[in-house]
């Protein structure tokens, strides 16, 4: 079997629910088109997020991105606002949500990514979410998916093949997604958030003791063991170079490693 998309998730309010699309465009300086476009930011120009408000984790959202719009819980007493021009009226329904005042801020060029260095896509695998998901019952594989974040899933592959696609520090391992030439740099370091279930925010007990005691048990042959300070690390960071801009990444695309080299 050929390594392939599988997903592409892309979540366009920074901390907020992900979207599963056919198709992703990347945009200049490499990041793809409305992940982490928009965040919110407290009263002090911190993140709102699932690390310091737990509201965060009870909050659904459904997106259209060619309305441009967000409709907070959808299954409830949903409310809708166009994301562009409605700035204002999302802001006072999110400062009411959280009960403190929260902004809504949008970067069209490069979005609020967690890694400034590697602020491309990140990659992990349906294998290693399947096998991440056996150590906690009785999470589901869509749970691991929702705690973990990643945008391209790739299938196709044994569990954590994504962990060929970073080097030694300083280097890079090149590799494709149908047209598209990406960079992988390193292993993501996890926070708190894949600890709590996505949608009640309830923490799992142990769960980064258990995790970091299962990857490191299970971490395969091809990886480059001096990237692991630490075991609480999974799906890798990437680059994808400006001059790729305006290229598309579509579900069942082919991914292939090519070559290491230098970071630049």
């Amino acid at each position: 079997m050929v390594a392939q998309i599988g997903k592409i998730l892309i979540y366009p309010i920074k901390a907020l629910d992900g979207i599963l699309c056919d198709y992703a465009t990347v945009i200049a300086p490499g990041t793809l088109n409305f992940d982490r476009r928009w965040a919110m930011f407290d009263g002090q120009g911190k993140y709102v997020n699932g690390k310091n408000n737990p509201k965060v984790h009870q909050l659904r959202t459904a997106f259209d991105l060619n309305q441009l719009s967000v409709t907070f819980n959808p299954d409830s007493a949903s409310t809708s606002f166009h994301l562009p021009t409605e700035t204002e009226a999302i802001n006072q329904w999110l400062s009411h949500y959280f009960q403190q005042p929260v902004f809504l801020r949008e970067q069209p060029a490069g979005g609020f990514p967690d890694d400034t260095e590697a602020y491309g896509p990140t990659v992990i695998s349906t294998a290693t979410l399947e096998t991440v998901a056996s150590w906690f019952p009785p999470l589901t594989v869509e749970n691991a998916r929702s705690r973990l974040r990643a945008n391209l899933e790739i299938s196709h592959v044994p569990p954590f093949w994504e962990d060929q696609l970073f080097a030694e520090a300083g280097t890079a391992v090149h590799f494709s997604v149908g047209s598209v030439a990406l960079a992988g740099v390193n292993p993501c370091q996890r926070c708190v958030v894949p600890t709590r279930d996505p949608n009640t925010g309830e923490k799992y007990p142990h769960f980064q003791r258990i995790f970091t005691q299962q990857r490191q048990a299970t971490l395969p042959s091809w990886t480059t063991r001096s990237r692991f300070n630490h075991y609480y690390r999974l799906s890798v960071n990437t680059r994808i170079r400006s001059s790729q801009a305006g290229k598309v990444i579509n579900i069942g695309d082919k991914v292939t490693k090519e070559f290491d080299s230098s970071l630049n």
